[in-house]
């Protein structure tokens, strides 16, 4: 087998706790800059357009760059590439905090978006390096997962806070500090492991896997802004097509790919993909219509919208990492995913119900709460079944594969069900109309990943 021993004592609490604290600082700084954007807006000047570079920006990075960065992890070692994401994320936080353009700012979350492709495999290839017991690694997973919800709900509630008491530029200002001490404990407690010397980086295949999801982004992200029959939007997607084939061409005839297509056979690795991808999606877009029902229709503010938010968030959490980590061992990956799946759906449909005279604690609260309990039980259960079984070499791709179907599906989604929305308002003039129909989509999706994921596998003789 390829690449260097792994240390035999890693420090397993640790390494969990802060590549959770990674993660959250990860998800914390998405969730704040969102909340800060009207500001943003004014302070620099940004038209409609360019503001949306300020989110697609840090999406396209990220999520184009994943693979590729996950791969790296693999090339240069684990502790390697957080240790050096996390140092890029806090200059380009501090250059964006500080940036008095429009330009400088955009340029600065791109970058950003970049370092997280960086540091996201990585630290879930570290996480799985250091708990190799299975049960070990489902509790580990838990919290990992869960750490995800407490950052993006943190970053709501405190991206509200900061911005209306301190300004917009301390929701990037916050980070250098915080990564500066994540980077000294890194080094202190987590030691170095070594990178595989017997693997390459495919270039052929990290332009080409690069190109195809910046190229999708893109696309759906032009689509939701100026409709999907704009030249902008369909020439990008058509791009992405045909980078995507040409990406499946190039893995097929190299000997060491850089996604190699083992890791999407197995038992329960299909499943979870198609499940993460129509996850990252729902979640993308029921938080979005949620935080804008309770805005624009029940009139909450940026900060009130956030505090409504921590119920789910506080079930998601607990969840992923008291219940998901004792029902896994007897359900096992693919019935796991089917309850989380059922519950979400179950959600969904609550929400769909919502009305324009309607209330929080009727027509929200069950609704976020069904769906945060199933998140909770499918992130862990769909991250366990893509890197249980990975080879050490790999587990940096298999974490990225993870990782780039969520942000893939977290994208499509937040254009596709945002566009049918606009859609619906503008027949029917109706608001609430438009987050129904999103809503009443979002469960359709549910029901076709449920489908994907409750029929077995058929197994291939050789």
């Amino acid at each position: 087998m390829p690449g260097a021993l792994v240390p035999e004592r890693l420090s397993s609490g640790w390494v969990l706790a802060l590549t959770a604290a990674a993660q959250f600082v990860l998800q914390l700084d998405f969730a704040i800059v969102n909340v800060a954007l009207p500001t943003v807006q004014r302070d620099l000047g940004f038209t409609e357009a360019g503001l949306q570079w300020v989110v697609t920006g840090y999406a396209l990075t990220f999520g184009a760059l994943l693979l590729v960065g996950g791969r790296f992890g693999d090339l240069i070692g684990y502790r390697r590439a957080v240790i050096g994401g996390l140092a890029l994320f806090a200059l380009t936080s501090l250059s964006g905090g500080l940036a008095t353009g429009g330009g400088v700012l955009v340029a600065s979350r791109m970058v950003q978006g970049a370092s997280a492709a960086l540091i996201a495999p990585a630290a879930l290839a570290l996480l799985a390096h250091a708990h190799p017991e299975p049960r070990a690694r489902i509790r580990a997973m838990g919290i990992f997962q869960g750490s995800v919800a407490a950052g993006a709900s943190a970053g709501i509630v405190l991206g509200g806070v900061l911005t209306q008491y301190v300004g917009w530029r301390s929701v990037l200002l916050i980070n250098p500090p915080l990564i500066l001490v994540l980077i000294a404990l890194i080094l202190w407690r987590v030691p170095a492991i070594p990178g595989h010397s017997g693997i390459r980086l495919d270039l052929p295949g990290a332009l080409t896997a690069t190109g195809a999801t910046a190229a999708l982004i893109l696309g759906v992200s032009q689509g939701q802004q100026n409709g999907f029959g704009s030249p902008s939007s369909w020439i990008a997607l058509v791009a992405a097509a045909v980078l995507a084939v040409a990406f499946v061409a190039v893995e097929r005839r190299i000997a060491d790919p850089m996604l190699p297509f083992s890791l999407l056979r197995g038992d329960g690795r299909p499943a979870a993909l198609v499940a993460i991808l129509v996850i990252g999606a729902v979640l993308a877009g029921y938080v979005y219509f949620v935080s804008m029902y309770l805005q624009r229709v029940l009139a909450f503010s940026a900060l009130q919208t956030g505090l409504a938010l921590v119920p789910a968030t506080l079930t998601a959490f607990v969840v992923s990492t008291q219940v998901a980590r004792r029902v896994l061992p007897r359900l096992g990956f693919r019935r796991q995913l089917l309850l989380a799946l059922l519950l979400v759906g179950a959600g969904q449909l609550w929400l769909s119900q919502v009305t324009a005279t309607g209330s929080y604690v009727v027509n929200v609260l069950a609704g976020i709460l069904l769906t945060a309990a199933g998140m909770g039980l499918a992130l862990p259960a769909a991250s366990l079944a893509l890197t249980a079984e990975a080879p050490p070499h790999q587990h940096g791709i298999a974490g990225a594969l993870f990782a780039s179907g969520q942000q893939v599906g977290s994208a499509i989604g937040i254009a596709v069900l945002a566009t049918i929305a606009a859609a619906s308002t503008d027949t029917t003039g109706d608001l609430v109309s438009g987050y129904r129909l999103s809503f009443l989509v979002a469960t359709g999706l549910i029901a076709l990943a449920v489908i994907a994921t409750a029929v077995p596998r058929t197994r291939r003789t050789a």
